[in-house]
């Protein structure tokens, strides 16, 4: 086995290999680290470090361009070593790289004294590549390693994911920028990645370009996102945006556990509506698709309005670049018709559905920024999907304990941007028939898979998919026994914060059905036929009587009491 070793020296100097037992000299400098240009691809499989300062989170990457901006991992240092001592460990990495280096951490100054490199001569192949943690890898490397500054410059960058155990790869070219607002603000940042052409991302429906790395931050259970989008697939939602957890490494530099996550847009299996063009400027083809988001950040962007009724609305799709002015005058005429007439012209299904979304989650934000849809040939405006609970399932101080509140957490603290809250009071507390259909959609989801049993092993589920990848994120950023953000408490560890969302999960569920006046029956629902030649009684959920017979009910599910019986009966 070729041994490659480079001691630090005060000078950068890239060294070519000649002879199998050569000793280089290179050299290791601040952040973008240093190595060795071995003449040719040589397969890496064994690297040591010398630690003079902190090397916990170092990383070891290859390449086969001197810029580095097609490299991979080889090894992520996860522990702290003995100081002035050598440790190795085993890279498995199947390529053939020229080019290895070391980068330290970013809060790492110190030079490591000496590096080690042992391999073998030859191109190998990508049969199986470096995975840092179960979690999928996305190593980002950019052009002239510049680190994203804001929302709008896009910084040229090699997007990389490895996957499945280190036997899958996706490597394209594309951009990076930050994305978010408050989170923005935040050490470790959030982030918009843009391939140059439409990808498959791991085991995402959509096929796109655009994809968003939240990063969680104030969520020490790194799960809140993902487990509210569960709520959001149980309770119906016609879309919810895929989310996966990966680990981010940019320019070689570890950033922590983050979420792979759709962005939300008008595209096939996303937001799948009609994508309008600057020529659908009259008839049929100016009535959708639109893509808008109730937004509190609304005036920060370029394309926006205020509604008649004082709600700020961003128009995502048509963008501002392609948007005509007939297509803009057009939506804001229809957002304002909707919201003199939510009888007419807001789908109470979809609006239900996300609340009950917002509300089981105990979300603070769940007003603060709602996405909404208009389709084409539809007078319809549809709510979803779901976005943004980081500060959900009891992460806000200024609602804490959510479950100790008598009402509905948008009326209690809430934050709700414009008249967001009153809105949600006509459509889902004044109005009868609203109240009867999101009884019907919490007693379907109650006998499906939204139970305590279900929730509980989802979360036990996302807890041990999480464990490597956290301990990693909390060694980057060391935050357990502080409060960020809106924490209302520091409880010291990740196995304590996920306790505490179970806590919420099982106290929201009784708050829930209290609240709804349901009770929930275990057993589940069974179709049953109803004699008509008996007289009966019919009623609703909530025990309002819908007369003596099934027919016309629309469809739903209700009480029927005849004689000394009852049951629930399924109308379709």
């Amino acid at each position: 086995m070729r041994k490659l070793t480079f001691v630090c020296c005060l000078m950068t100097l890239w060294t070519h290999a000649l002879h199998a037992d050569d000793k280089l000299t290179g050299t290791v400098v601040g952040k973008s680290g240093s190595g060795l240009d071995l003449g040719s691809p040589h397969v890496i499989t064994r690297v040591g470090w010398m630690s003079s300062q902190r090397v916990q989170l170092g990383v070891f990457e290859g390449a086969n361009s001197p810029d580095f901006m097609d490299a991979l991992p080889l090894f992520l240092i996860e522990d702290t070593g003995t100081n002035g001592s050598m440790s190795y460990a085993d890279v498995d990495c199947s390529r053939g790289f020229r080019y290895v280096r070391y980068v330290s951490p970013a809060d790492a100054q110190g030079q490591v004294p000496e590096l080690e490199f042992y391999g073998h001569q030859g191109e190998g192949d990508d049969s199986h590549l470096y995975q840092i943690t179960n979690l999928p890898t996305v190593y980002i490397h950019t052009l002239n390693e510049k680190n994203p500054y804001d929302k709008v410059h896009e910084i040229s960058s090699q997007l990389t994911i490895i996957s499945d155990g280190g036997t899958k790869l996706l490597s394209e070219p594309g951009t990076i920028r930050e994305r978010g607002n408050a989170s923005r603000d935040f050490p470790k940042k959030p982030y918009r990645i843009k391939f140059d052409k439409k990808q498959h991302v791991l085991d995402a429906p959509a096929k796109a370009k655009k994809w968003t790395l939240i990063n969680n931050y104030g969520d020490k259970t790194l799960m809140r996102n993902l487990l509210a989008f569960e709520l959001s697939k149980r309770l119906g939602m016609p879309y919810t945006p895929y989310g996966t957890a990966v680990d981010v490494l940019l320019n070689g530099e570890y950033k922590g556990c983050y979420q792979l996550c759709d962005q939300i847009q008008v595209h096939k299996n996303r937001v799948d509506i009609t994508e309008l063009t600057p020529d659908d400027n009259e008839g049929s083809a100016l009535t959708g698709g639109y893509l808008v988001e109730v937004d509190a950040y609304a005036n920060t962007e370029k394309l926006w309005f205020r509604s008649d009724n004082g709600n700020p609305v961003v128009i995502k799709s048509p963008s501002e670049d392609s948007i005509t002015v007939e297509q803009k005058n057009y939506i804001i005429g229809h957002f304002n018709a909707m919201e003199w007439d939510l009888n007419r012209y807001l789908d109470k299904n979809t609006f239900l559905r996300h609340f009950l979304v917002g509300e089981l989650s105990g979300n603070t934000d769940t007003y603060w920024s709602v996405y909404m849809y208009k389709k084409r040939d539809d007078e319809l405006m549809y709510t979803g999907p779901v976005w943004d609970f980081d500060l959900a399932f009891d992460n806000d101080q200024r609602t804490y304990p959510v479950c100790n509140k008598s009402d509905f957490i948008y009326r209690s603290g809430g934050s709700c941007t414009g008249q967001m809250r009153l809105l949600a009071d006509i459509v889902a507390l004044e109005n009868e028939e609203s109240e009867s259909m999101m009884l019907d959609i919490w007693d379907e989801a109650r006998h499906k898979e939204l139970t305590e049993a279900s929730l509980l092993a989802c979360i036990d589920k996302m807890e041990t998919e999480l464990d490597h990848s956290q301990r990693l994120n909390f060694l980057r950023w060391p935050i357990l026994n502080k409060r960020v953000h809106q924490n209302p408490q520091a409880l010291g560890s990740f196995k304590a914060e996920v306790d505490n969302v179970r806590r919420f999960i099982k106290e929201r569920l009784t708050w829930m059905d209290h609240r709804l006046c349901y009770t929930y029956i275990p057993s589940g629902i069974t179709e049953v036929s109803v004699d008509p030649a008996q007289p009966y009684d019919v009623y609703s959920l909530s025990g309002q009587s819908c007369g003596h017979t099934l027919d016309g009910l629309r469809p739903g599910i209700y009480i029927v009491r005849q004689g000394a019986a009852s049951r629930k009966v399924i109308v379709r």
